[in-house]
């Protein structure tokens, strides 16, 4: 993705692909966004928060969308593969059963047994690996089997269809002043804040969170280029093995800072959502973590939005969080 400059990234790009979304046939929904006051989550800051649930979304979480528009732009009838640790690849999935084309997803092997069992179920192979050796086993598909690789974060098709939730936000609260995005590869935090910014909303803050364990964006601003790491975190969803090419670009040009949460901070908060009705796994909690947890600066009197990015968790998942 590298060739692909942020600059291809415009305002007319990002509505069209949320027509393509909206009209997609796999079924993308417009979530709701709710008041946190009308919640029994609790919020030591005195300001205007409202929730994004993306948790309830088709497939339980974001990357539809990104996949709604990837497949849009795609021959059908593929062959394709793709790495993720669960979500992407259950969109992935799900889309391949659609529109009949074959596909893989290769899974690291700290991601839940179960996400491969319900990916598997949409007819879609699944090959586990170490994490570090995720791309090497992509570059063989695409070289032995002669398949088309379909990136789960760093691809231009995939982040304008994300930015369409960053589109929703502002047709609720028109000038947020503060986002609250989840970060792992950077596709989401990227497509949200490129909606935003070039809707704009020049003087909205933009946050991305990532588990300490699992921080490549937040190292990449560091070393101002793209990184990785041996990640290693209870949000799988957010510990793929390098930060994007595009999705660092965009982030660099919008994003205000990255900042990192621990793995008992996302565990007490998808226990905290689970209590207040709320079915919200690991990967998803993170900005609420962040938020709670007091790690965004200036938010008293502030009109600020938390995305809840993904619900899928399993029962028996949910027994390991804290009551």
């Amino acid at each position: 993705m590298g060739e692909v400059s942020a600059d291809a990234i415009t305002l007319d790009l990002l509505r069209e692909a949320r027509e393509t979304v909206i009209s997609s046939p796999l079924g993308v929904i417009n979530t709701p966004m709710i008041p946190w006051c009308q919640t029994t989550l609790p919020l030591s800051i005195s300001c205007n928060a409202h929730i994004k649930l993306e948790n309830m979304q088709r497939t339980g979480s974001f990357k539809i969308r990104g996949v709604a528009n990837q497949f849009t732009k795609r021959q059908k009838g593929g062959h394709f593969v793709t790495m993720s640790a669960g979500n992407y690849g259950k969109s992935f999935a799900y889309a391949s059963k659609h529109y009949g084309s074959k596909g893989k997803v290769v899974m690291p092997e700290t991601a839940p047994a179960s996400r491969s069992i319900l990916i598997q179920s949409f007819g879609v192979e699944v090959e586990r690996v170490p994490t570090s050796c995720l791309m090497n086993v992509v570059n063989r598909c695409v070289k032995e089997d002669n398949m088309t690789f379909l990136h789960s974060y760093d691809d231009l098709d995939l982040i304008a269809g994300h930015a369409s939730l960053g589109l929703e936000v502002l047709e609720v609260l028109p000038e947020p002043d503060v986002v609250v995005v989840c970060c792992g590869g950077g596709g989401l935090l990227a497509g949200v804040a490129a909606a935003i910014k070039l809707s704009g909303c020049n003087n909205t803050r933009i946050y991305g969170v990532e588990p300490e364990g699992a921080c490549t964006m937040y190292k990449s601003f560091i070393e101002k280029k793209p990184v990785g790491m041996d990640t290693k975190s209870i949000a799988s969803g957010l510990a793929p093995p390098f930060a994007g090419t595009l999705p660092y670009e965009l982030c660099q040009r919008y994003v205000e800072q990255i900042v990192l949460v621990s793995d008992e901070e996302i565990k007490m908060a998808v226990s905290t959502l689970y209590r207040s009705g709320l079915v919200v796994e690991p990967s998803g909690s993170a900005a609420f973590a962040a938020i709670v947890n007091n790690k965004i600066p200036h938010l008293e009197g502030k009109n600020v939005v938390c995305i809840l990015s993904g619900g899928n968790v399993s029962k028996d998942e949910l027994t390991h969080f804290p009551d």
